[in-house]
Protein backbone atom coordinates (compact mmCIF):
# COMPACT_ATOMS: atom_id res chain seq x y z
CA UNK A 1 0.00 0.00 0.00
CA UNK A 2 1.40 3.38 -1.02
CA UNK A 3 1.80 6.21 1.48
CA UNK A 4 1.52 9.88 0.52
CA UNK A 5 2.12 12.83 2.83
CA UNK A 6 1.99 16.62 2.38
CA UNK A 7 1.44 16.44 -1.37
CA UNK A 8 -0.86 18.36 -3.70
CA UNK A 9 -2.53 16.46 -6.55
CA UNK A 10 -4.06 18.56 -9.34
CA UNK A 11 -6.41 17.55 -12.15
CA UNK A 12 -6.11 13.81 -11.60
CA UNK A 13 -8.70 11.43 -13.01
CA UNK A 14 -9.63 7.85 -12.17
CA UNK A 15 -6.74 6.36 -14.15
CA UNK A 16 -4.15 8.55 -12.36
CA UNK A 17 -5.28 7.74 -8.82
CA UNK A 18 -3.30 5.28 -6.69
CA UNK A 19 -4.94 3.54 -3.75
CA UNK A 20 -3.12 4.21 -0.52
CA UNK A 21 -2.86 6.16 2.68
CA UNK A 22 -3.03 9.92 2.24
CA UNK A 23 -2.03 12.25 5.06
CA UNK A 24 -2.17 16.07 4.90
CA UNK A 25 -2.71 15.95 1.11
CA UNK A 26 -4.68 18.32 -1.12
CA UNK A 27 -6.66 17.21 -4.17
CA UNK A 28 -7.57 20.04 -6.55
CA UNK A 29 -9.73 19.86 -9.67
CA UNK A 30 -9.71 16.06 -9.69
CA UNK A 31 -12.37 13.93 -11.38
CA UNK A 32 -12.77 10.75 -9.37
CA UNK A 33 -16.41 10.07 -10.29
CA UNK A 34 -17.36 6.37 -10.03
CA UNK A 35 -13.94 5.49 -8.54
CA UNK A 36 -13.69 2.77 -5.90
CA UNK A 37 -11.60 4.12 -3.00
CA UNK A 38 -11.54 0.70 -1.32
CA UNK A 39 -8.49 0.24 0.87
CA UNK A 40 -7.74 3.97 1.05
CA UNK A 41 -7.47 6.23 4.04
CA UNK A 42 -7.51 10.02 4.16
CA UNK A 43 -6.29 11.90 7.20
CA UNK A 44 -6.22 15.69 7.44
CA UNK A 45 -6.80 15.96 3.67
CA UNK A 46 -8.64 18.49 1.56
CA UNK A 47 -10.61 18.08 -1.67
CA UNK A 48 -11.18 21.31 -3.64
CA UNK A 49 -13.31 21.61 -6.79
CA UNK A 50 -13.35 17.83 -7.26
CA UNK A 51 -16.00 15.55 -8.78
CA UNK A 52 -16.52 12.64 -6.39
CA UNK A 53 -19.91 11.57 -7.68
CA UNK A 54 -20.82 7.92 -7.13
CA UNK A 55 -17.47 7.05 -5.54
CA UNK A 56 -17.37 3.83 -3.54
CA UNK A 57 -16.19 4.36 0.03
CA UNK A 58 -16.70 0.94 1.65
CA UNK A 59 -14.42 0.77 4.72
CA UNK A 60 -12.56 3.93 3.61
CA UNK A 61 -11.20 5.98 6.51
CA UNK A 62 -11.95 9.74 6.55
CA UNK A 63 -10.32 11.59 9.46
CA UNK A 64 -10.45 15.39 9.47
CA UNK A 65 -11.21 15.60 5.75
CA UNK A 66 -12.52 18.84 4.23
CA UNK A 67 -14.49 19.05 1.01
CA UNK A 68 -14.70 22.51 -0.59
CA UNK A 69 -16.82 23.24 -3.69
CA UNK A 70 -17.03 19.56 -4.63
CA UNK A 71 -19.67 17.61 -6.53
CA UNK A 72 -20.45 14.52 -4.44
CA UNK A 73 -23.60 12.84 -5.75
CA UNK A 74 -25.00 9.52 -4.54
CA UNK A 75 -22.18 8.54 -2.18
CA UNK A 76 -22.98 6.03 0.57
CA UNK A 77 -20.84 7.47 3.36
CA UNK A 78 -22.65 5.05 5.69
CA UNK A 79 -20.36 2.30 4.34
CA UNK A 80 -17.15 4.17 5.25
CA UNK A 81 -15.04 3.16 8.23
CA UNK A 82 -16.88 4.73 11.19
CA UNK A 83 -13.76 4.86 13.40
CA UNK A 84 -12.77 8.51 14.04
CA UNK A 85 -14.91 9.53 11.05
CA UNK A 86 -14.77 13.30 10.69
CA UNK A 87 -15.34 15.50 7.70
CA UNK A 88 -16.73 18.88 6.72
CA UNK A 89 -18.36 20.19 3.57
CA UNK A 90 -18.41 23.78 2.28
CA UNK A 91 -20.25 24.88 -0.87
CA UNK A 92 -20.66 21.27 -2.01
CA UNK A 93 -23.35 19.48 -3.95
CA UNK A 94 -24.23 16.39 -1.88
CA UNK A 95 -27.47 15.28 -3.52
CA UNK A 96 -28.63 11.70 -2.80
CA UNK A 97 -25.81 10.93 -0.32
CA UNK A 98 -26.38 8.53 2.56
CA UNK A 99 -25.10 9.20 6.08
CA UNK A 100 -27.37 6.62 7.78
CA UNK A 101 -26.49 5.80 11.40
CA UNK A 102 -23.16 7.69 11.45
CA UNK A 103 -21.63 9.57 14.38
CA UNK A 104 -21.12 13.03 12.88
CA UNK A 105 -20.93 15.26 15.93
CA UNK A 106 -19.86 18.83 15.12
CA UNK A 107 -19.73 18.14 11.37
CA UNK A 108 -20.14 21.10 9.02
CA UNK A 109 -22.38 21.19 5.98
CA UNK A 110 -22.06 24.90 5.14
CA UNK A 111 -23.70 26.50 2.09
CA UNK A 112 -24.22 23.13 0.43
CA UNK A 113 -27.01 21.61 -1.65
CA UNK A 114 -28.20 18.37 -0.07
CA UNK A 115 -31.24 17.11 -1.96
CA UNK A 116 -32.74 13.83 -0.67
CA UNK A 117 -29.81 13.19 1.71
CA UNK A 118 -30.43 10.48 4.33
CA UNK A 119 -29.50 11.43 7.91
CA UNK A 120 -31.66 8.74 9.53
CA UNK A 121 -30.40 7.63 12.96
CA UNK A 122 -27.33 9.92 12.76
CA UNK A 123 -25.84 11.69 15.71
CA UNK A 124 -25.43 15.25 14.42
CA UNK A 125 -25.01 16.92 17.82
CA UNK A 126 -23.52 20.37 17.28
CA UNK A 127 -23.46 19.99 13.49
CA UNK A 128 -23.88 23.07 11.30
CA UNK A 129 -26.13 23.26 8.25
CA UNK A 130 -25.87 27.04 7.85
CA UNK A 131 -26.97 28.26 4.44
CA UNK A 132 -27.62 24.77 3.05
CA UNK A 133 -30.56 23.58 0.94
CA UNK A 134 -31.98 20.44 2.55
CA UNK A 135 -34.87 19.74 0.16
CA UNK A 136 -36.11 16.21 0.75
CA UNK A 137 -33.42 15.43 3.35
CA UNK A 138 -34.51 12.67 5.72
CA UNK A 139 -34.19 13.22 9.47
CA UNK A 140 -35.63 10.15 11.24
CA UNK A 141 -34.58 9.23 14.80
CA UNK A 142 -31.75 11.75 14.32
CA UNK A 143 -29.94 13.52 17.15
CA UNK A 144 -29.82 17.21 16.22
CA UNK A 145 -29.16 18.67 19.64
CA UNK A 146 -27.31 22.02 19.43
CA UNK A 147 -27.27 21.74 15.61
CA UNK A 148 -27.31 25.01 13.67
CA UNK A 149 -29.93 25.41 10.94
CA UNK A 150 -29.72 29.21 10.63
CA UNK A 151 -30.08 30.34 7.01
CA UNK A 152 -30.74 26.73 5.97
CA UNK A 153 -33.66 26.15 3.62
CA UNK A 154 -36.28 23.57 2.71
CA UNK A 155 -35.76 21.20 5.63
CA UNK A 156 -38.53 19.13 7.21
CA UNK A 157 -37.75 17.98 10.74
CA UNK A 158 -40.35 16.32 12.95
CA UNK A 159 -39.62 17.36 16.57
CA UNK A 160 -41.53 14.30 17.80
CA UNK A 161 -39.17 11.73 16.24
CA UNK A 162 -35.89 13.69 16.32
CA UNK A 163 -33.97 15.15 19.24
CA UNK A 164 -33.61 18.91 18.65
CA UNK A 165 -32.96 20.33 22.14
CA UNK A 166 -30.75 23.41 21.92
CA UNK A 167 -30.76 23.49 18.10
CA UNK A 168 -30.71 26.91 16.38
CA UNK A 169 -33.39 27.79 13.83
CA UNK A 170 -34.44 31.03 12.11
CA UNK A 171 -38.03 32.20 12.26
CA UNK A 172 -38.12 31.49 8.51
CA UNK A 173 -37.45 27.84 9.35
CA UNK A 174 -40.56 27.34 11.49
CA UNK A 175 -42.57 25.81 8.64
CA UNK A 176 -39.87 23.11 8.39
CA UNK A 177 -40.49 22.18 12.02
CA UNK A 178 -44.26 22.60 12.19
CA UNK A 179 -45.30 21.62 8.65
CA UNK A 180 -46.83 18.31 9.65
CA UNK A 181 -49.32 20.11 11.90
CA UNK A 182 -50.80 22.11 9.03
CA UNK A 183 -50.13 25.37 10.85
CA UNK A 184 -50.03 28.50 8.72
CA UNK A 185 -47.29 30.91 9.75
CA UNK A 186 -47.16 34.57 8.68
Amino acid sequence: MSYFSDQTFKNLNQADFQAGEYESCIFEGCNFSNLDFKGCSFENCEFKNCDLSNIKVSQVSFQEVNFDTCKILGVHFNTANPFLLEFSFRSCQLDYCNFYNLQLKKSSFIGSRMLEVDFSQCNLTGASFQGSDLSGAVFDQTVLEKADFRNAQNYRIDPEINRIKGAHFDLDGLPGLLGKYGIKIG
